[in-house]
């Protein structure tokens, strides 16, 4: 018996079927794997949040973006006191879920987006104010990153750490909770 079109057709159907058997419970790609976060967690305190957003000039026409966000809390404080929008960034799921928990009773979850994911692997080019609290290592290896992506006028400000050689336009010292901090502020220069 020679096989037809038509017979030849019904088996690639049939083989095609059965191959299929339980492959829709399986996702085309797997999931993006995180990695543990690198920085540890420490929050910072609300009088610092406070600096740093006075330092940055932060406006209603603004988008904060905290690479590293933590629990949200300088974001949502920039939401709320300026009406700005703001994207909050972590690589640890946790801190994620609490940034959005804390927006939502906070009112302000329509001017903010949330992003777990790998700083590093952030797209920054909407921001107009980055916000960073991470170690003196992380914001060197971020420095070429942010000078790339980031638009000529915005402001950078970071707790604690500086950036190396690039010397901060200003420096604020506070002392926060019986301990001395410096907050920093860079402006991303013309090209």
């Amino acid at each position: 018996m020679t096989p037809t079109p038509l017979r030849i057709l019904w088996a690639v159907v049939a083989a095609s079927c059965i191959a299929g058997i339980g492959g829709a419970q399986q996702p085309a790609f797997p999931p993006p794997v995180q990695s543990a976060p690198n920085v540890r967690y420490e929050p910072t305190p609300m009088d610092v949040v406070q600096v740093m957003l006075r330092l940055a000039g932060v406006n209603p026409g603004d988008v904060v973006f905290d690479l590293g966000c933590g629990d949200g809390r300088i974001v949502i404080a920039a939401a709320r006191q300026f009406n700005a929008r703001g994207v909050c960034v972590d690589i640890d799921p946790q801190r994620i879920a609490e940034s959005r928990e804390y927006a939502r009773q906070a009112g302000v979850t329509d001017r903010i987006v949330f992003l777990n994911q790998d700083l590093f692997a952030t797209d920054a080019g909407d921001a107009t104010v980055v916000m960073l609290f991470l170690s003196t290592d992380f914001n060197r290896a971020l420095r070429p990153k942010l000078l790339r992506e980031l638009k000529p006028g915005t402001r950078i400000v970071s707790h604690w750490h500086d950036m190396g050689d690039w010397k901060p336009q200003e420096t604020v010292r506070i002392e926060s909770g019986g301990v001395e901090r410096f907050v920093y502020l860079w402006t991303v220069p013309k090209r």
